[in-house]
């Protein structure tokens, strides 16, 4: 096991794993859901950044979730330029892992050079998948050479798995219209997150970063949808402050 890696109470990865397979609700929205996923591979595993990738009905993978700004444009490089990890192990169903993105061998040169020009020189992609069914893949940035321990690989896929059987669990209920209009609110939902982050960013001077944390923190604190809590700040119902300074 990698020495700087703790691992995470039972009980709390017992609450976590629950919570993701708990979809039977009206008002799913895989965005959301997939936001809540990438900040639990952080808590959890500890790496520096998760980014999802997730299938559309067409079949194409998008970038759907990010546990920050930081990470996004390096997600996005894997789908503008079709090469990288998540792509990799979307394609095969099986982990694929690379522990030094600095030395100029791996598979991915765009990707590779994108990672490490954002600061992360490792990277694991963990396939979501049931069976013949891809969902996507969750692909975790470290900002230490070398692999993750097996422990904590073990734990993502289960996190995957989990988030993969809610998904599909929750699809089986639908038929295939809703499941569509599910996937495009769920771009929706993220292009006015998008909105209300560079809103924010400009009208209170702070960087995107603590725009999405400042948006994060009133949905979380008023147990209200991220989304709902976006669309207010774009449309002009809702005025956020700036988070205080130390």
């Amino acid at each position: 096991m990698s020495e700087w890696y703790d691992a995470p109470p039972a009980r709390r990865v017992r609450e976590v794993l629950i919570e993701l397979s708990d979809t039977l609700v009206t008002d799913f929205d895989v965005g959301e859901f997939l936001d809540r996923l990438a900040a639990h591979c952080g808590e959890l595993l500890e790496v520096a950044a998760c980014g999802i990738l997730l299938v559309d009905h067409h079949g194409a993978l998008n970038l759907i979730a990010a546990s920050s700004e930081q990470v996004r444009p390096v997600g996005l490089v894997q789908l503008q330029n079709l090469e990288g990890p998540g792509l990799d192990a979307y394609t095969t169903g099986r982990p694929v892992q690379y522990a030094d993105l600095s030395d100029g061998g791996s598979p991915w040169p765009s990707f590779a050079a994108a990672a490490v020009d954002g600061g992360y020189v490792s990277v694991q992609a963990l396939p979501m998948r049931l069976r013949d069914a891809r969902l996507g893949a969750i692909n975790l940035f470290g900002e230490k050479l070398g692999p993750l321990s097996g422990e904590t690989v073990e734990l993502g896929q289960a996190l995957a798995d989990a988030a993969t059987i809610g998904i599909l669990h929750q699809r089986a209920l639908a038929q295939q219209g809703l499941v569509t209009e599910q996937l495009q609110n769920a771009l929706n939902s993220r292009i006015l997150i998008e909105q209300a982050k560079g809103y924010l960013s400009h009208s209170l001077s702070i960087g995107t970063d603590q725009a999405f944390g400042v948006l994060r923190s009133y949905a979380r604190s008023t147990n209200h949808r991220l989304a709902d809590v976006a669309s207010d700040v774009v449309h002009g119902r809702l005025t956020l402050q700036a988070p205080a300074s130390d």
